[in-house]
């Protein structure tokens, strides 16, 4: 019988034993340089590249060590994902648990913080070193349903032999990210996981479906806490003449008086009170105000010219943009969105349309009504460096591009077409 590699799963839920060996060969296969008997799915194949290249042992699991138990209850304790346990548990756990399954809950770092589900499966996740504070980086344990989705930033399945250490091919994982709606970082993954023959092809859409609502939850905690501060803020700002707003930590706008609304505005990484000067609002003063800050503009122009941008690719999840040599050198974390999108205006300084980007991106030109909502977004906080039709930097600006020590390591979770064929063809920084 020939499967294609979208059909293995399906083929899973119906013969899982036969389906586990045929991956089984895949796997060798891949190990070997031999012929496999058919592909594997093109998000497991790209993993096991990554992995190789990480040099994981695909015959000997390796265990990095657990966090301690205190060191385990801080990061609960700092992490928003304490706020969405109830919508994954309601969602998860009573199917999870009749199905011999359990749930799993890692930050952005691999490190498993919750673990939830049948006692019995639990006693066996143990034995493959699945417990509290352990290290499920793709690049530490190989291909795996909390890793895996951590690099795409999609949800991922990883059923059998599709993971990469042979410990784990009695295991079905299926793992989807969850992000922080306000600066689109990753938070961790939620993962379902449990014996081979416990699978079934809808899970990963079940458990993405609930990841989705852990994010709606999390907007939904946003636009209230802003409620909160727009409500202390409203008595100052009626006090105030010129330009100024209220934000919160993130920079997202509760009120303005004097000028156009805001959606946010770039505040430095750690704020302090007294003058400063912010992209696309320029010289102002910074003043702690409940739950954020209070910006007032000083009225002078914003500063434009030569400066030097650094955007910086080189870490696995975490990209930034930095500008140095302006008013005030300033950083800026990135969606992978708004990372693919600046990475694309340093390779092209010549500028790119909105067809152009959207060709880029989405394999569609069509698509200019999605690109432009994301550039106006980028303009919000890159707008003085950034010029339009074309998009593109400024001329005086120097833009530098940091990329991984490997290049077939850029943006892995991006599968925008111009970044896939930079990403396989290893091209040099631009």
């Amino acid at each position: 019988m020939a499967l294609s590699p979208m059909d293995v799963t399906q083929f899973a839920a119906v013969d899982a034993a036969r389906a586990a060996r045929m991956l089984s060969e895949v796997r060798s296969a891949k190990l070997s340089g031999g012929r496999a008997p058919l592909a594997p799915r093109p998000v497991i194949e790209q993993s096991w590249d990554r992995v190789l290249r990480s040099g994981v042992d695909p015959e000997h699991d390796f265990r990095s060590g657990l966090l301690a138990p205190e060191e385990v209850r801080r990061r609960r304790e700092a992490s928003a994902l304490r706020h969405v346990l109830p919508v994954l548990r309601e969602g998860l756990l009573s199917v999870a648990d009749v199905a011999h399954h359990i749930m799993v809950v890692a930050d952005d770092e691999g490190r498993v913080l919750w673990r939830e589900g049948s006692a019995r499966v639990l006693r066996k996740a143990d034995v493959l070193g699945f417990e509290l504070g352990a290290d499920w980086r793709e690049e530490v344990v190989g291909t795996n349903g909390i890793g895996t989705p951590a690099v795409t930033r999609r949800p991922v399945q990883v059923f059998a032999s599709e993971h990469f250490v042979r410990s784990q091919a009695t295991w079905t994982c299926a793992g989807a990210p969850i992000t922080d709606p306000r600066s689109g970082r990753l938070l961790g993954v939620v993962d379902v996981s449990g014996p081979l023959e416990t699978m079934h092809p809808a899970t990963l859409a079940w458990v993405d479906s609930v990841a989705r609502l852990a994010e709606a939850r999390l907007r939904e905690l946003h636009v209230r806490s802003l409620e909160r501060l727009r409500a202390v803020a409203a008595p100052v700002l009626a006090r105030l003449d010129g330009r100024a707003l209220v934000a919160d930590r993130e920079g997202w706008t509760a009120a303005v008086t004097g000028m156009p609304y805001l959606d946010r505005v770039v505040l430095p990484k750690s704020p302090v009170a007294g003058t400063r000067w912010l992209p696309g609002f320029g010289a102002c003063t910074v003043e702690p105000l409940g739950e954020g800050w209070l910006v007032r503009a000083a009225g002078g122009p914003v500063p434009r010219g030569a400066a030097r941008i650094v955007l910086d690719l080189g870490q696995p999840r975490r990209w930034s943009v930095r500008v140095l040599g302006g008013a005030e050198d300033w950083a800026r974390e990135l969606s992978p969105r708004h990372a693919e999108l600046l990475y694309l205006l340093a390779v092209h300084r010549a500028g790119r349309s909105a067809a152009e980007l959207a060709e880029d991106v989405f394999g569609d030109p069509a698509r200019t009504v999605t690109v432009r909502a994301e550039m106006s977004r980028v303009r919000r906080y890159l707008g003085a460096y950034l010029e339009h039709r074309p998009y593109r930097f400024c001329e005086d600006a120097e833009v530098e591009v940091v990329l991984p020590d490997d290049p077939r390591g850029l943006l892995p979770h991006s599968t925008a077409p111009a970044v896939a064929e930079r990403r396989a063809g290893a091209l040099p920084a631009p």
